[in-house]
């Protein structure tokens, strides 16, 4: 089982940045990928960046070129730099991890965009 550490989210005027970080543990299988999904209320869950132990990126076309992805294999650490924040960006942010043959999310943490 992981277990996730997630912080950084905060109401935040639209044009602004915030910084996600989310270290995962508990568990001694290998992460081959971590990233970030959200849940808008009313809505389903979706992927917004994921970044491969390898190095290797995907993100959701609505965050291409203002939110960036990055991580620390070593520590099982990811962030997600989101810049030019909009109102659409307010969402509870979950951190993924995903082993060989199960998926892990966490608790999630709240992003607001509003002025």
């Amino acid at each position: 089982q992981v277990q996730f550490v997630e912080s950084g989210g905060g109401l935040v005027q639209p044009g602004g940045s915030l910084r996600l970080s989310c270290t995962a543990s508990g568990s001694s299988a290998t992460i081959y990928a971590m990233g970030w999904y959200r849940q808008a209320p009313g809505k389903q869950r979706d992927m917004v960046a994921i970044i491969r132990s390898g190095g290797g990126t995907n993100y959701a076309d609505s965050v291409k070129g203002r939110f960036t992805i990055s991580g620390d294999n070593a520590k099982n650490t990811v962030y997600l730099q989101m810049n030019n924040l909009k109102p659409e960006d307010t969402a509870l942010y979950y951190c993924y991890a995903a082993q060989l043959t199960s998926n892990y999310w966490g608790q999630g943490t709240q992003v607001t965009v509003s002025s």
